[in-house]
């Protein structure tokens, strides 16, 4: 969880072109169905270079542009990003790999930057090869606008079945100087991250190396995306990039001291954001809901349930019905190795206390009620101990099944 201390969010988040350092560009190559302001195919350029840092998907599915990206992303330079939305590119063996290559070679002589310094990123249906005359007209476009305005809406064209863009952003003072943390996701569904999210752009102005970055990075996902489930489905292409310009001036050498801490904590701040709005625009759902879980016997076992809970059909069918039921709660929990005793638990719904140490009376239609909002927690003590975990997670309604089962055709 996010420190209280954390920096403050900017309302609405900020487009990754307003911190300095970066410019976007979009296009609409065909890949996905048109639509009123539709994008598929983006480019996050950044003209004097960036240090980078970047975590990946551990599924061993993992698709070509991830594949590729680990090796740039090892280096820690950066000079641009391209993506493309509606074709995972995964699963897709040698021609995949190509096909990733291909659009950073693309993209390298449409920038004027080194091919080695590109990064790039896919999301879509997996399986199918990518339309590459699309994309390399795309990439074209999207460059053009990059180095011209740069001022292209990047969080359009990573989108897939999201109904929202999803951005985050704030800024904090760091020696006298600003310095600007900005974000943009995509996913509704197909979401367990192990280690990344989605597809998640990250940028700052501030003067880190890589290996600062990566310190940084690695907890920030730890405390969000991966503490972030939608259906229990780590997806092929999960990927979480770092980007810093330099571009305010202030400098952070070590990853370690109250500077760093700074950083980490805006860093977390924005992850934390863009986390729970991916929640919050679940495929189907209708409703953010938090898990909480404190008192358990060590911070492992308080994930371990947590997740639990945030991943069971059966609870998240229960919050999309506005149905308090503790028992599949604990229900939950009792699967798991998590150590758990009934003598001692304690459960609220949306607010509302439903068991402690034994099933409670409760107002039915009032729980009902509270339980229709838009965003509601449920809360577990398990008074075992000092472990706490958080995870975001969305209810389980009728569109989700639909959505999913028509994803293909």
């Amino acid at each position: 969880m996010a420190s209280k201390s954390s920096p403050k969010l900017i309302s609405g988040g900020l487009p990754l072109h307003e911190v300095p350092g970066f410019r976007c560009g979009t296009a609409y190559a065909g890949i996905q169905k048109p639509g009123r302001g539709q994008r598929d195919v983006g480019v996050l350029y950044a003209p004097d270079g960036a240090s980078a840092a970047a975590v990946f998907t551990r599924n061993q599915a993992a698709a070509a542009p991830v594949i590729i990206s680990r090796k740039v992303a090892a280096r820690g330079l950066v000079s641009a990003v391209v993506v493309n939305a509606g074709n995972a590119n995964a699963c897709t063996g040698k021609r995949g790999l190509q096909d990733a290559r291909t659009m950073m070679e693309v993209a390298s002589a449409a920038l004027g930057v080194p091919a080695t310094e590109i990064l790039v990123a896919s999301t879509g249906v997996i399986g199918r090869p990518l339309p590459m005359e699309k994309i390399r007209a795309g990439i074209w476009d999207a460059a053009l606008e990059a180095t011209g305005s740069g001022k292209g809406r990047l969080e359009r064209a990573i989108l897939t079945t999201d109904l929202v863009e999803k951005r985050a952003a704030c800024r904090f003072a760091l020696g006298g100087r600003k310095v600007t943390v900005a974000g943009i996701t995509k996913g509704s569904g197909m979401i367990a991250p192990n280690m990344a999210t989605t597809l998640s752009f990250i940028v700052t102005d501030l003067d880190a190396p890589a290996a600062v970055l990566r310190k940084a990075l690695r907890p920030a996902c730890e405390e969000s995306f991966n503490c972030l489930t939608v259906d229990g489905e780590a997806s092929t292409n999960d990927c979480a990039f770092l980007l810093a310009s330099g571009h305010s001036g202030k400098r952070i050498a070590r990853a370690s001291g109250p500077s760093f801490d700074r950083f980490r904590k805006a860093l977390t701040t924005v992850c934390v954001e863009l986390a729970r709005r991916i929640a919050r625009d679940g495929e189907g759902a209708t409703k953010l809901v938090t898990v909480n879980v404190a008192g358990a016997r060590s911070a492992r076992d308080a994930r371990t349930a947590a997740r639990a809970v945030a991943e069971s059909l059966l609870v998240k069918t229960a919050m999309f019905g506005c149905d308090p039921n503790w028992g599949r709660i604990l229900s939950a929990i009792g699967q798991t190795e998590a150590k758990m005793d009934l003598a001692r638990a304690r459960v609220s719904a949306g607010g509302v206390p439903v068991y402690d140490r034994r099933p409670l009376r409760i107002d039915a239609r009032s729980a009902a009620r509270k339980l229709k909002r838009r965003e509601v927690s449920i809360d577990v003590d398990l008074r075992l101990g000092k472990g706490r975990a958080t995870v975001y997670t969305c209810d389980l309604s009728y569109d989700y099944v639909k959505i999913n089962a028509e994803y293909h055709t």
